[in-house]
Order: structure tokens, then sequence, then C-alpha cells
């Protein structure tokens, strides 16, 4: 099992184990350590070396820029990256939404249809699906219908970790007019992941978790689950849909 070290300024350490190799700014950023790109300064392996003399490199120390906010003390918490589902000892709903730099605003104006286009043209993009039939895949759907990053991986959560991930790198934070779609249930995590990057509606082929729904109802994000075809249930804040549809639409109460 990896490490990384962060750094901030030497004022103080946090420590963040991992049992994959991860993209260090997609889960930097999911933990409120890091809001863009430019909070890091510079990453670099350390020295040191398992029982047989190598190198693992797996241990990283993170220099973040002053204009960095990493969580407090009290506010951090030690984290396992793995292929697994849930929380994992995550912050509570009043914490995630104080966390949280990106406010929730009114809008944008979505065509039911475009969501429930959304896990079709998610699909049609799953190249290691074609060939394992066993991934998860999450991906940014615009509102000019264009799926701007699909990513897969054997976690749900590590898979919508690599797209948000990529916008961070490509500086599109917040994104308030995209559709985050995932090909699976939608989790407390998955939540709280797309509320921190400021994405105002999550479309998920399966159901959504209570403690989901309950985030994105407080968080003012739209929750849709079990997108089939031409039905959907829409979970919170439906005003955000234009129902301009012939599908059958269930809201969830």
């Amino acid at each position: 099992m990896g490490q990384i070290d962060v750094v901030a300024g030497r004022a103080h350490r946090d420590q963040i184990r991992l049992t994959v190799q991860a993209d260090l700014q997609r889960l930097l950023h999911s933990e409120s350590v890091i809001a863009e790109r430019s909070d890091v300064v510079l990453a670099r392996y350390c020295a040191g070396a398992g029982p047989d003399g190598v190198n693992t490199y797996n241990v990283l120390d993170v220099t973040l820029a002053t204009s960095a906010h990493p969580p407090a003390p009290a506010a951090r918490r030690n984290v396992l990256t793995t292929s697994a589902c849930g929380i994992c000892g995550t912050t509570t709903i009043e914490e995630v939404l104080r966390e949280s730099p990106y406010p929730m605003n009114a809008g944008p104006d979505i065509p039911a249809a475009l969501i429930l286009s959304a896990p079709d043209r998610l699909r049609q993009q799953q190249r290691a699906f074609d060939q394992t039939g066993g991934l998860h895949a999450a991906g940014l759907l615009g509102l000019d219908s264009e799926m701007i990053c699909v990513r897969e991986d054997v976690g749900r959560h590590n898979a919508v970790d690599k797209v948000i991930g990529w916008a961070i790198r490509e500086q599109l934070l917040p994104l308030h007019q995209m559709i985050l779609t995932v090909s699976g249930r939608a989790s407390f995590e998955l939540t709280q992941k797309a509320v921190l990057a400021g994405i105002p509606v999550l479309a998920a082929v399966s159901a959504p978790s209570s403690l989901a729904v309950e985030l994105a109802e407080e968080a003012g994000l739209t929750l849709v689950g079990f997108i089939r075809g031409k039905s959907m249930n829409v979970y919170t804040h439906a005003e955000r849909i234009r129902w301009s549809t012939n599908g059958q639409i269930r809201l969830q109460e």
C-alpha cells in the first residue's frame, strides 16, 4: 500500500493512503485540498526503497501554493482509494456544503430528452467495456449534446475522479454547464464529487442512495436515476429540467 504526503508551506502534513495509482490532482480536489490546478506548485517522488532495495515510487511530496486552503486538521480524514464503493469515513453533508467552492445557482435549463440520452451517449464511448464487459464509466455531457470526456475504471468513483481530474487539468471548473453521467448507482460519494466540481446534474443508470438524495437536495443538485430508454426518476431539483418529452418521468418525493 502506498501513501501520499501533502506538504503545504511546511505548516502541516496530511497523509492520504492509496491502494491504486491515482491521479494526484483529482484526488486532492475530491478531498478539498485544492480548488484548481495552479494550487499544486510541485510534486516529486521521495527517496526510499522497499525490502528489495528498489525505490517503490509510491510516496509523493506535494507542495501547495499559498492560495490553496486545505481542510482544517479536525476535518481531515484518512483515505483508502480502492475500487470499492462507499463513503469510507467521508465528511458529513454539512461539511461537504461548507467545503464546496462553487454554489449551485438556478439553471441551466436542460431538456429531459438530453438527460434520457445520456446513458446511450456514454455507452458509445466505453471502449474498455466493449472488450471486458466489467468496467464502470463516467462522462461529462455538455448542453450541446457532446460527451466531452469519458473515463472507465473498475471502481465507479474512480471513473468519476478521472473525468473531474481531466476537467481540472483543462481548467474547466466549475462545470456549471455539464451533466455528470455514471453507468451505475449514484452514491453519496459520487454526489459529493459532483457538488465539489460545481456540476448541476448527476444522471445515473441505476438507483441513488438515500444519503445521495439528501445531499443533492441540500446542495441544490438535480439527481436523476433509473434512466432506462424513455423513462427516468427525478429525485431532487426537477426545476432544471424542461419537460418536452414523450417519455415516462417519475418525480420522487
